[in-house]
């Protein structure tokens, strides 16, 4: 029974800390968007950091981080809600990148990114 118990907890670990690396990841996301907005009012041609890849790219990994944190979480703790709230910001944000690159596919995109942090947190906050 010892040999359980310590595996449990390993794995409240590892998931907390998956947690906290998307939380982490939601933020750089966050940061990247504005700063994106803020380059664009200052500087007209900011190309690099408009790439659609970066945003797919980004999506990708934000979807990965998802299923891994969040699906553990489900299997650890046994609560649907913390991945529901994260699939639903990251359908947000996969449908921001359908919308032409502007003010409305950056809101969406930073709406997306809420719901996803949020559905980490109340993830970690479910395996203590």
């Amino acid at each position: 029974m010892p040999a359980t118990l310590s595996l449990s907890r390993l794995w409240g670990q590892l998931d907390s800390r998956l947690d906290r690396v998307a939380i982490g990841i939601s933020g750089l996301c966050l940061a990247h968007c504005v700063a994106t907005t803020v380059l664009l009012a200052l500087i007209s041609s900011a190309g690099g950091l408009l790439d659609p890849r970066i945003h797919e790219i980004g999506l990708m990994l934000a979807i990965l981080f998802g299923i891994v944190a969040l699906g553990r979480g489900i299997v650890s703790h046994g609560y649907i809600l913390p991945a529901a709230v994260g699939a639903f910001g990251l359908g947000i944000m996969a449908g921001a990148l359908t919308l032409p690159h502007g003010d409305f596919e950056i809101m969406w995109t930073l709406i997306g990114v809420s719901f996803v942090a949020l559905g980490h947190d109340l993830n970690r906050r479910a395996t203590y």
